[in-house]
């Protein structure tokens, strides 16, 4: 290809096209149709140079010129208020709703997991003997003990702000690992159970499990159902990897993926009301049963907001992936 000859023939087209890009006014009807029709012909003259005949300056100029005329016609969409309240009215409720069937036999399959090894653990003085000496456990389980400062060892503040990243990373470790076939899930809710069923047991061999109760309860049910829901959205997730359904594997991996995606959004936020919870309701000197009424209100709170505001939503279609403008398209599509 003559490149000189080449440029000749259609400078005019590209001049033309920068100066309807740099219009202040709006532009008409046929100038919009001009627009699209001079752009879709630059780009093909920018990949005509580019493997026929490089010019580097050229190309330059071109492409820039291409990137400007995309721009301009399909537009730019930034995210609004609007946005947000929608996805926190609809999407997130929607999303968490229509996971259900696993996050919910999730929760009770781990909760009898957690209730058995406190039991197995409190019922075996030998197996206490493995955690630790008797000396550190008498340090842990006595009133004023360790599992008791634990909660008041750092200021409200700093403390919300730990808890809140420790239980959203290990949420959002659920959410994405959950591709791998849902393993690493499985063993990260393991770790969890277990971490609650040492202390069920070590404070109910000591007589205090009335108290670890009292301290667990008002944010751990909320703490517990967000870990629980995130655990079982991967699930779902490594499922979906395994049988996507009608859809193909491509197209269901990256719906499941953007929703868990979402839920994670939304999840941080319900992790940080039961952070804010464990750093100054459940070390305040509230009694033991205001404390605990605090926790049961929230997670009954969650538990309507999903049910009422996301079954409403699910039923109405709303999945909790992007709207389809969001989206890239599953099939071929007409320019």
């Amino acid at each position: 290809m003559d490149l000189d000859v080449f440029v000749s023939a259609h400078r005019a087209e590209w001049d033309r096209l920068d100066a309807l890009l740099r219009r202040q006014r709006r532009l008409t009807g046929a100038e919009a149709d001009e627009l699209v029709a001079l752009y879709q012909r630059t780009a093909t003259h920018l990949s005509l140079i580019q493997s026929s005949a490089p010019d580097p300056q050229l190309s330059g100029r071109l492409s820039q010129l291409v990137a400007r005329a995309r721009s301009a016609v399909t537009g730019t969409r930034r995210a609004s208020w609007r946005d947000v309240t929608g996805f926190l009215a609809y999407g997130f409720p929607a999303a968490v709703y229509r996971s259900r069937h696993w996050w919910v036999p999730t929760a009770l399959l781990s909760t009898l997991a957690g209730a058995l090894l406190g039991w197995w653990i409190g019922t075996h003085p030998d197996v206490q003997s493995s955690i630790a000496a008797p000396s550190e456990l008498r340090q842990l389980t006595r009133p004023g003990g360790e599992y008791e400062t634990y909660y008041s060892s750092h200021p409200a503040a700093a403390f919300a702000a730990q808890v809140w990243t420790n239980n959203a990373q290990a949420a959002a470790m659920c959410l994405v690992l959950g591709v791998f076939l849902g393993l690493p899930v499985l063993w990260i809710l393991f770790l969890n159970m277990l971490n609650l069923g040492v202390g069920l047991g070590l404070m109910s061999s000591a007589g205090r499990l009335g108290t670890f109760l009292g301290l667990l309860l008002p944010h751990g049910l909320l703490e517990l159902t967000a870990v629980f829901v995130a655990a079982g959205t991967g699930l779902r997730l490594g499922w979906t990897v395994i049988d996507p359904g009608p859809r193909t594997r491509r197209t269901a991996l990256a719906e499941e993926g953007r929703a868990a995606i979402g839920m994670a959004i939304g999840l941080a936020l319900v992790l940080f009301v039961s952070g804010v919870i464990e750093a100054f309701v459940t070390p305040s000197g509230l009694p033991t049963w205001a404390r605990i009424t605090i926790g049961i209100a929230a997670e009954l709170l969650f538990l309507a907001y999903v049910y009422v505001l996301g079954g409403r939503a699910a039923r109405a279609g709303d999945t909790g992936d992007l709207g389809a403008p969001e989206r890239s398209a599953t099939v071929p599509t007409a320019a």
